[in-house]
């Protein structure tokens, strides 16, 4: 039988190497992945590529990540979220560099990339430095920019409740960025709060499909029954 649990979430991170490119949910405060991340930052893993809404705030998940100096690339729309001490110091020093995308845009090419779409057109950034190398096109008078898939090697995503197999469900606006990036990365991980045996989802409450979901890890709950 299929089982996706992991004992601890340092064993769930524990093959993310140097370099790596990461995606990593939530958005403000609802759906972050903090253990995970927390895990992460423990592993040690260096110069990652972190694709995420923001650059975390105070000492707490992603902050955290770019403290430590493992962080050599952020792909984000709000960098500078209240308490975002941590990206200012660091890119304000050189050490990491700052792709920024307007949300909207960030949202769709992470979407394109699981969804297997090759690129997609847009108005937003037309004719301002964030379309600078990038192809356009004018449609109809209106100028348009090709913007291109977002993938990552890992997704950090959390969710409520999943099953041993990995079917997610998730609670309210933690759904936010979660499901979008667990098909857009090659391995994705999955913190819950609980992990329940087969059968016990409502499957018209599932988002995420397990097929897009290769680990799930919860330590309060991790020893359910099959």
């Amino acid at each position: 039988m299929i089982d996706k649990r992991v004992a601890t979430y340092r064993e769930a991170i524990a093959d993310i190497p140097d370099g790596a490119d990461v995606m990593i949910g939530g958005f403000g405060s609802s759906g972050i992945p903090l253990e995970l991340i927390e895990a992460l930052r423990q592993h040690g893993a260096k110069d990652l590529a972190i694709i995420s809404n923001n650059a975390g705030v105070a000492e707490e998940g992603i902050a955290s990540l770019l403290r430590d100096g493992l962080v050599r690339k952020i792909v984000c729309s709000f960098p500078r979220s209240a308490g975002s001490v941590w990206f200012e110091k660091r890119f304000e020093e050189g050490s990491v560099e700052l792709e920024l995308v307007p949300q909207g845009t960030l949202s769709e090419r992470i979407r394109i990339a699981g969804a297997g779409i090759g690129g997609f057109l847009t108005p937003t950034g037309y004719g301002t430095r964030l379309a600078e190398g990038k192809e356009t096109k004018v449609i109809d008078g209106k100028g348009y920019v090709l913007e291109m898939p977002l993938k990552a090697d890992f997704a950090l995503i959390k969710a409520e409740t999943a099953d041993i197999w990995g079917n997610l469900i998730y609670n309210t606006a933690g759904r936010n960025f979660n499901p979008m990036m667990a098909m857009a990365a090659a391995v994705t991980i999955a913190e819950v709060d609980q992990i329940l045996p087969l059968g016990e989802l409502d499957p018209e409450k599932v988002i995420t499909p397990s097929i897009f979901v290769d680990r799930v890890v919860s330590e309060e709950k991790k020893h359910v029954t099959a």
